[in-house]
């Protein structure tokens, strides 16, 4: 298994970052992502940019971590868009592969963002697709 200090020698252009808030979310997370059926995620947009995270961007391959910060995934963005947060739409929702509709994803991200910054139906959001091009944990995409 390689080892994240390999991995970001590779590519030194890679971010890493966990998705979700807590060990037990990232791990539903990475599961999904693995298993094909989350290609898509979002964020709020205030914490991208001056002392916060990097944007993805377009072709840049970053790291997903585990919980405990060993390297899960290694995905590639295939698309990045800003919306407001009461713009999101069911196709979108649909491709984060965690939500039974546009009311549980509502629901789901009303509280993560009450729980980390603060809520607000007009807030932006960073919008990303990926794919996945390794899989740390044995398999090769």
């Amino acid at each position: 298994m390689k080892s994240l200090q390999e991995i970001i020698d590779a590519n030194p252009e890679a971010e890493t970052f966990r998705f979700g808030d807590s060990n037990k979310l990232c791990d539903e997370i990475l599961a999904l992502v693995r298993a094909g059926k989350k290609t898509a995620t979002c964020e709020a947009l205030r914490v991208y940019g001056k002392g916060g995270d990097e944007m993805p961007q377009v072709g840049r391959r970053d790291v997903a971590l585990e919980w405990d910060g060993r390297p899960a995934v290694m995905l590639e963005t295939v698309e990045v868009t800003t919306r407001r947060y009461s713009d999101m739409d069911d196709e979108f929702v649909a491709a984060q592969g965690e939500f039974r509709d546009l009311e549980h994803w509502q629901k789901g991200y009303e509280a993560y963002f009450a729980r980390n910054g603060g809520f607000d139906p007009d807030m932006e959001l960073m919008c990303e697709r990926f794919r996945v091009v390794e899989d740390f944990g044995g398999s090769n995409v």
